[in-house]
């Protein structure tokens, strides 16, 4: 059973999410503290840690992530914020966040997230992430394939970190317009459709569909299909 520690002022949001998580097989420990959120994660051991950006008691998501990455801690941290500005993602993931999940957020894709980031591999603490020959650099949001700087639109980038991300997942459509909308204009499947057609032009090498590093799951919606490192 997977230990969770989840630090999170909302007493509302806390209950709502441990009773969902108990329900999943989690044991989950909430605090609603900042400063006694560090204090709990110093002392004990946990497998995830689910931090909110904004704490009462003194130390912020951010401070809480830094000082245990500097502590050496090396379980996955998963950031909660209201906020989508990604200099406030620079932040994050510079204190060693491993992924964010905007507030509201549907519970599902908790768990969903959950279970990616309990399957990687253990000690991964780095925000460049590969598949293949392509190279994704979560903080200075730049793709390389083979070695050179493939050029994304903001959109596109987007929602191939949120692949990358997710390596095993099958995400469906609904999911996938969420990832690419922004506040005051929503996205459609039409938009979707060709954020998915504008990566695989650039990242597919004319490559048949079938072969795309953005697999097409019938009847759910989209999956990133895992490529093997490229062998001198």
């Amino acid at each position: 059973m997977a230990k969770i520690l989840f630090v999170e002022d909302d007493k509302d949001l806390t209950e709502m999410v441990n009773d969902w998580l108990s329900a999943d097989g989690y044991s989950v420990e909430v605090v609603h503290d900042g400063t006694e959120g560090w204090e709990v994660l110093r002392k004990g051991k946990f497998d995830l840690i689910i931090l909110d950006w904004h704490l009462p008691g003194g130390l912020s998501g951010p401070e809480i992530c830094r000082k245990y990455r500097d502590s050496e801690g090396k379980a996955p941290v998963i950031m909660l914020t209201g906020r989508t500005e990604i200099t406030e993602k620079e932040q994050g993931f510079d204190a060693g966040v491993d992924d964010y999940l905007t507030k509201p957020f549907n519970l599902k894709e908790l768990s969903a997230r959950l279970r990616a980031l309990l399957r990687r591999p253990p000690n991964k603490l780095s925000n460049v992430i590969t598949n293949g020959e392509v190279e994704i650099d979560l903080v200075k949001r730049i793709v390389t394939k083979s070695g050179a700087k493939v050029q994304l639109l903001a959109k596109e980038f987007d929602l191939l970190e949120y692949f990358m991300l997710r390596p095993d997942e099958e995400l469906g459509t609904d999911t996938l317009i969420q990832r690419i909308s922004k506040p005051g204009s929503k996205a459609t499947a039409d938009t979707l459709l060709e954020t998915i057609t504008g990566l695989r032009n650039k990242l597919d090498d004319g490559q048949d569909q079938s072969q795309s590093i953005i697999a097409t799951i019938p009847n759910v919606g989209y999956g990133l299909r895992k490529v093997a490192a490229p062998t001198n």
